[in-house]
């Protein structure tokens, strides 16, 4: 899977909205390889756009379409300066139901600590044990930037049930799981919450 994370600020979410739905309806037919988008507005106007691909060559023969080029050249008169992307074929998904039904979408940015690797193994760990604690996660996607930047996005049921997932007390094993996590994270990480998600899929 290959996936571009782009980001913008916008003072029309309702325009940006549109331009998407535009993109589904019209260039997503002739998009070959594309697998879905994620995409929001959050609360202070920053657009989060996540667009999954079978593989880097597929996204790039849609950029090179000219009706692409056409379409984001009018939706980038939507943004406030200039949009940053960040692209990555290092992505592991987790899917234990049904992400296009999220009603709430989080998407977390941060740095790379030192054992990248290790990082990435232990997000892997305990898949069970983290599906029964935190049930209304349906799925995420764990990337990793070549810029030394990684993105999580992780999918919920709702704001509501997110809010109160994030209220328990994790068992032991997951609790030394997340400390060990935190002793390799650098920095703090940054937190865009999509509250109201376009989901779009083929």
């Amino acid at each position: 899977m290959f996936v571009q994370v782009i980001t913008a600020k916008v003072a029309d979410p309702a325009g940006a909205r549109a331009a998407l739905d535009r993109w589904v309806q019209e260039l997503a037919p002739g998009a070959d390889g594309w697998l879905g988008s994620t995409t929001g507005v959050t609360d202070d106007g920053q657009l989060v756009a996540i667009a999954r691909f079978e593989s880097e060559a597929a996204a790039r023969r849609n950029s090179d379409r000219p009706e692409q080029g056409e379409w984001w050249a009018n939706t980038a008169k939507l943004f406030d300066g200039e949009a940053t992307f960040r692209d990555s074929e290092n992505v592991v998904p987790d899917v234990r139901g049904n992400p296009d039904e999220a009603g709430f979408v989080q998407v977390m940015q941060g740095e790379q600590g030192p054992d990248a690797d290790r990082a990435q193994a232990l997000m892997n760990e305990n898949p069970d044990e983290w599906a029964a604690f935190r049930p209304e996660v349906l799925g995420s996607l764990a990337i990793t930037h070549s810029d030394g930047t990684w993105t999580m996005v992780l999918y919920f049921t709702s704001e509501a049930d997110a809010r109160e997932g994030e209220s328990k007390e994790p068992p032991p094993e997951l609790q030394a799981q997340m400390a060990e996590m935190d002793k390799l994270s650098v920095g703090v990480p940054t937190f865009l919450d999509l509250r109201d998600p376009w989901l779009s899929s083929p």
